[in-house]
């Protein structure tokens, strides 16, 4: 059925990340995260405030930071429009890597039609498993490792010792990565940043086949958001620290038990997703800073259609610092 073409939000957000990449790329390598999530995040309200939405952020700040701006809940944009949308936001996937001048940090915003997108309360974790267009369909979180490993082998045609699988660096993850190193396979062991990495299993030539291991929830569902453009695919389960965050969680009417697929986590075909490299990542640039701007490095992607835009844009200090309010 032909629809007339509707208007790219993401298109909008990239100035949204653009905006948070060039103030928290200024703390790259500083030992401050609080200071770069702080410029981050100012930054990215500020701009999404002056977006012609009437947005609610479902995936925000929220409990995990006790952040007073871009908290679950709050409401963002002009409130010019009729339409509502939820927002996932991460001003930075990656604090700690920026913080000490690592690799692969970005700020990343997703926006999907309102009650489309899981709402994970206060329950932060969760185990997943994601993988690229190659194997999707081919995935069972419920499955054991080594069983998913092969049947991810097959659908890509490469032996299992050819596969790299990307795991935070983690304790809880002692006997996954076990599991992994029996298998024969190559891991990738991260520090922070599980949206970039369950994006790279997505993205081409990054050399990554999967992801697994328990990360955030919020994450997930922003990685969900991402891998609905990208045609990838993404399995969740609520993870649970310990008995009484699992009793709470019960009474509130969450079930551990489900297998959170994609569909489960951003219901909604009809997703943007716009993030910008703030450090030099497998397939972002950080920002380049210059005597008279700065240079950024994004990817802008619609659900809908498939669409992924790489945008590499320039930015002058003498006509910018004229017209924002941001501290650049």
């Amino acid at each position: 059925m032909e629809r007339e073409p509707t208007r790219n939000l993401a298109l909008d957000l990239v100035r949204v990340t653009e905006a948070a990449a060039l103030s928290a790329g200024r703390f790259m390598g500083r030992g401050n995260k609080e200071a770069a999530d702080k410029a981050a995040v100012d930054a990215m309200r500020l701009v999404l405030n002056s977006m012609d939405i009437n947005g609610v952020v479902v995936i925000g700040e929220g409990e995990k930071d006790e952040a007073p701006m871009l908290y679950n809940g709050e409401r963002v944009g002009t409130g010019r429009t009729s339409l509502e949308f939820d927002l996932a936001i991460d001003p930075i996937d990656g604090t700690r890597p920026l913080a000490y001048g690592r690799s692969n940090s970005i700020a990343i915003v997703a926006i999907s039609p309102r009650g489309s997108m899981f709402d994970p309360g206060p329950f932060l974790y969760m185990n997943k498993i994601a993988v690229g267009p190659e194997a999707r369909g081919v995935i069972d979180i419920e499955k054991p490792i080594t069983e998913n490993l092969r049947a991810i082998a097959r659908a890509k045609e490469k032996r299992l010792e050819d596969l790299t699988c990307i795991i935070l660096d983690r304790p809880r993850h002692d006997d996954m990565i076990r599991e992994m190193r029996a298998a024969g396979v190559r891991i990738r062991m991260i520090p922070d940043g599980d949206v970039t990495a369950a994006m790279m299993t997505a993205w081409p030539d990054t050399g990554v086949d999967a992801l697994f291991g328990i990360g955030g929830t919020p994450e997930g569902v922003i990685a969900a958001c991402a891998m609905r453009a990208m045609d990838g695919e993404i399995q969740g389960k609520l993870y649970a620290r310990d008995e009484d965050e699992l009793r709470r969680g019960l009474e509130a009417g969450y079930d551990f038990n489900k297998i959170l697929t994609i569909e489960d986590l951003v219901s909604s075909e009809d997703v943007f997703v716009a993030a910008t490299g703030i450090t030099t990542g497998d397939f972002l640039q950080g920002v380049r800073y210059t005597s008279d701007g700065a240079e950024t490095d994004s990817l802008v992607m619609r659900g809908l259609t498939g669409t992924i835009r790489q945008i590499k844009a320039t930015h002058r200090w003498d006509k910018l610092k004229r017209l924002s309010a941001i501290d650049y």
